[in-house]
Formats: structure tokens, C-alpha cells, sequence
């Protein structure tokens, strides 16, 4: 059993209404295929993908790779673990009555916070962020787009889908400090390995001389 009880804030409902009053399936449709791309399903495959094609690249590559798959786990994790302690019901159980015009039924009926999409977005988007500094505009305009059909839908609240944001961004930043740790350990030893190499060339160069 939940441990906490949330409402929706006056604004949650406006949005929700709005919504709601709008909704027809020629809307709903296409939300419903695009809320899909933040699935946690989809990004495992995305993810594994990407962590299996990086193993050819250089080492900072494969690092980024990593670290965007252990951004990806967790947020797929840590929604489930706060959902069973905090009860909130979901937008289109209560704020839709009679005919849906295409509004689906979503998860569980009070698991509307946080949005586990929206928080796998925040995490993905970071991380791009992060190793892409001019991808940055675009990973955050995609996966804020993407995050929105979820409010669309009405699985969540508007601060459901904000609050899922923030905290992906945050676990994102979070599990930086590991793999910033991991590329400088990698970067130190490759210059070490250099700098050992560079005397054993000068007596090979010398030895070589002599003996001409």
C-alpha cells in the first residue's frame, strides 16, 4: 500500500480538461505512437544498440555509450519504486466521463506520478547533452515534444510529466560523476602507456644507430 497520497494541482485539472474537451482520435492516434518512443521497452533496445556499436569506437565512445545505458536502466527503475510508495490517480480515470474520442486507459489507474517517460526522456536528453553539447536544442525540443503526449493522453498530470523531467535530468547528472571518473582513468593510463613507450623508442632508435 502507498505510503503517500497526491492530488492534481488546479492547473493539472485546467490543462486535463482542456484536453479532454479537445481529444479526438485523429489527435489521440498519433500521441499514442509517439509516446512510445520513451517506452522503457524501447529505449532498452535503443540503448543496447547503441552500447553494442560503440564497442568498435574509440574509448570515449564506448564510456558515453555506458554511461547513457546506466542513465537509461535507472530511470527505468526508480519510477516503479516510487510508485509504490506514492498513489495518484491518473488523468483519464477521472477526468474523462462518457464517450474517450480515443483517449486510451493507461497502466495502473493510480500511477500517475511521476511519468516514467517523461523521466526517461530527462535522462536521455541530459546525457546527449552532455557528450553533444550542440545536440543539446534538439534532444531537449524532440524528447520535451515526446514527453508531451503523455499529457496528451492523459496517462499524467502536466506536473507529472514536468516533475519526471527534472528527476531523469537529475539521475543523469548524478551518474556523471562515475563516468567523468572512468574517461580520465582511461585517459591518464593511454598517456602513461605513451610516455612509457617514448624512452624504450629512443634506446631502440640509439641501439639501432650504434649498430650501423
Amino acid at each position: 500500500m502507498a505510503r503517500w497520497h497526491f492530488g492534481a494541482t488546479q492547473l493539472d485539472r485546467r490543462v486535463a480538461r482542456a484536453v479532454a474537451r479537445h481529444a479526438s482520435p485523429a489527435v489521440e492516434r498519433p500521441a499514442r505512437l509517439l509516446t512510445w518512443a520513451a517506452d522503457e521497452h524501447v529505449l532498452y533496445v535503443i540503448a543496447g544498440g547503441l552500447w553494442l556499436a560503440a564497442r568498435a569506437g574509440e574509448e570515449r565512445e564506448r564510456r558515453q555509450t555506458d554511461h547513457l545505458a546506466l542513465s537509461v536502466v535507472v530511470t527505468a527503475i526508480l519510477p516503479h519504486l516510487l510508485k509504490r510508495l506514492i498513489d495518484q490517480e491518473r488523468p483519464d480515470r477521472c477526468m474523462v466521463h462518457g464517450r474517450r474520442h480515443g483517449i486510451p486507459r493507461s497502466g495502473k489507474a493510480n500511477d500517475a506520478f511521476p511519468s516514467g517517460h517523461a523521466m526517461h526522456v530527462g535522462a536521455v536528453a541530459s546525457a546527449v547533452s552532455w557528450a553533444y553539447p550542440k545536440w543539446a536544442p534538439i534532444a531537449w525540443g524532440v524528447g520535451g515534444v515526446i514527453a508531451a503526449t503523455r499529457i496528451v493522453v492523459l496517462a499524467h498530470w502536466m506536473t507529472d510529466v514536468l516533475a519526471g523531467l527534472a528527476m531523469g535530468a537529475l539521475v543523469e547528472r548524478c551518474l556523471r560523476p562515475l563516468s567523468k571518473g572512468a574517461i580520465r582513468s582511461d585517459i591518464e593510463a593511454r598517456q602513461a602507456s605513451v610516455t612509457h613507450a617514448q624512452p624504450q623508442r629512443i634506446e631502440s632508435s640509439r641501439l639501432a644507430t650504434g649498430q650501423s
